[in-house]
């Protein structure tokens, strides 16, 4: 009897722990090898951190969130592959993409067949949103990042000649598209246009027939690899034009590579690192005693698609249309890095879209964009 009384206050210990333990997961796959490595890394540390908060402040609902994440490398079958483990070995309740366009487009369809919900947070591509209903973005569309980097060129920029190099890849056709469409409605001459390969680092014959263009601004696409080459390739044959990058440039790497380069060079990009708002200091401070280095863009949008997960399930449960709905209701969310979010439309945040200049060797502000015909998908 005594036996039997103590086997059962064993179970019923075990029982109690693995109650204790239960978790929420929420999926994560960034490219934590290959060329986007660095990317990838700050886009885990970010989503890390955020989990870290939101635990300490008590996990959904009292349950932890655990971070279930995998290295995509930046490719769409691995991303593919790594998507139906997430549904079917680790069922997680939603899952973050913390990769590039490519990689993000091929997980989301297997997410949307699956019936999970899926965020984006930084992939640009327009395709990933019309994927289905249970697929979101945080981060800018290339509709919105092109869109204001034409208005940011010609309205405040003063730019009239402008040479258009494209990287040839879903991130920088998509940007470069919406870029030229606008900025020629808004009455600038493309005097140039030349795409280049993903991973290209000898500009120099490109950028000479730039030169003989005499532009009063260089749009660039590409990856902070691509970017720095660009901008210290351009200096470097004596071009005084402004260049003017997006997101992709967007990393304390690009930087380091560029050099005295990068003085001066403009983004579009969704983070203020100069915001006098608390969420946004908490997280940068948190970010470079983790790294060792300041946070990038990515890594707020991957803490932000964290968050918005988060709260959808806080709110909804782990049912996938009542999650889908808690997101779609998102109204004036605060509590988040490249935000506020004033909304969700057509799953996509929109929020404020931001301008930064390098300055002494540091990413800076330099405007923000609010009006509604800018930071509002063209096709909403």
């Amino acid at each position: 009897m005594r036996k039997f009384t103590i086997g059962l206050i064993l179970l019923a210990s075990v029982g109690l722990f693995a109650a204790a333990s239960e978790t929420v997961k929420i999926g994560f796959f960034s490219p934590l090898t290959g060329f986007a490595a660095a990317d990838g890394h700050a886009a885990l540390t970010g989503a890390q951190i955020a989990v870290d908060f939101i635990n300490a402040a008590g996990g959904i609902n009292g349950k932890p969130v655990e971070l279930v994440f995998y290295d995509d490398a930046a490719k769409a079958d691995q991303a593919s592959a790594i998507a139906r483990k997430l549904i079917e070995q680790d069922q997680v309740v939603i899952a973050v993409s913390g990769s590039y366009s490519t990689a993000t487009r091929a997980a989301a369809k297997i997410f949307q067949e699956a019936g999970v919900p899926m965020i984006s947070a930084y992939a640009i591509h327009p395709s990933i949103i019309e994927t289905g209903h249970l697929i979101f973005r945080v981060g800018m569309g290339a509709p919105v990042e092109g869109v204001a980097g034409a208005h940011l060129a010609v309205e405040i920029l003063g730019a009239k000649r402008i040479a258009v190099l494209t990287m040839d890849n879903d991130f920088g056709v998509s940007l470069s598209e919406y870029f030229v469409k606008t900025a020629e409605e808004l009455g600038a001459e493309i005097v140039f246009e030349k795409k280049f390969p993903l991973g290209e680092r000898e500009f120099r014959a490109m950028l000479a027939q730039v030169k003989l263009k005499n532009p009063d601004l260089i749009w660039a696409t590409g990856y902070y690899g691509e970017a720095a080459a660009i901008v210290s390739q351009a200096r470097e044959l004596g071009i005084e034009a402004t260049i003017l990058g997006q997101e992709g440039y967007d990393s304390p790497k690009f930087i380091e590579l560029a050099g005295e380069a990068a003085e001066g060079v403009i983004i579009v990009t969704d983070l203020n690192r100069d915001s006098d708002r608390e969420i946004v200091q908490k997280f940068l401070a948190e970010y470079e005693k983790r790294a060792g280095h300041p946070a990038d863009m990515v890594a707020a949008s991957a803490f932000d698609a964290i968050k918005v997960a988060a709260y959808a399930i806080a709110v909804a449960g782990t049912d996938a249309e009542a999650i889908a709905k808690a997101i779609n209701d998102i109204r004036h969310m605060y509590d988040v890095v490249t935000g506020p979010f004033y909304a969700f439309l057509g799953r996509e945040a929109i929020r404020p879209v931001e301008v930064q200049i390098v300055k002494e060797g540091a990413f800076r502000f330099f405007h923000t964009f609010t009006e509604p015909e800018i930071i509002i998908p063209p096709e909403l």
